[in-house]
């Protein structure tokens, strides 16, 4: 079973990329949940989403506190929410951000993978607004395909967004092709 982690800002789409992610594991035959954790959050404020991914059926139903993987949706969290607690040794981060990950890696002081894709000028520039869900999940895909399939997660952002699919997807494709990795 893989646990991910997304991190994120209300109104940014964690909770929706923990749930696209989930559907395109599921429609391959895959055992997946998504779930928020949140109060009474608002537009701006730090929200927890959650996926579990396996190939044999789920019975956990509590939160994700160790997970395999952490998706960082706003760099601003960084300065003010402990991403990283509970990462398994060697869990992968995957961050927001226009610094290299070698860096990103020291700045952490984390010895496990990281990568990094610039989602917030990636999603401005296909979008038209600063709205990282799919483009985050372009960058997750490519570094962990056994998650789900790259077409399948195209289907389920056409799905939940009929009527901007083309730019979502080429948003989802962008970040696919240009996220970068330090082991």
């Amino acid at each position: 079973m893989v646990e991910i982690r997304f991190h994120g800002r209300g109104g940014q789409g964690a909770v929706t990329s923990a749930e696209l992610l989930a559907k395109a594991a599921i429609k391959e035959g895959k055992y997946a949940q998504a779930f928020p954790a949140f109060g009474a959050e608002r537009r701006g404020a730090p929200v927890l989403a959650f996926t579990r991914i396996s190939d044999q059926p789920i019975k956990i139903r509590i939160g994700i506190y160790e997970p395999d993987m952490v998706v960082v949706l706003d760099p601003t969290l960084l300065k003010t929410v402990p991403v990283l607690q509970g990462l398994k040794e060697n869990g992968m981060v995957v961050i927001n951000s226009k610094t290299d990950p070698e860096e990103m890696k020291k700045k952490l002081n984390w010895s496990g993978p990281v990568a990094t894709v610039n989602a917030t000028d990636i999603a401005l520039e296909e979008l038209g607004v600063p709205i990282t869900n799919v483009v985050m999940l372009g960058a997750l895909i490519k570094i962990r395909p056994d998650l789900a399939k790259a077409e399948d997660v195209e289907e389920e952002i056409a799905e939940r967004f009929p009527k901007i699919k083309d730019q979502e997807i080429k948003a989802f494709r962008r970040a696919y092709e240009e996220v970068r990795v330090a082991k």
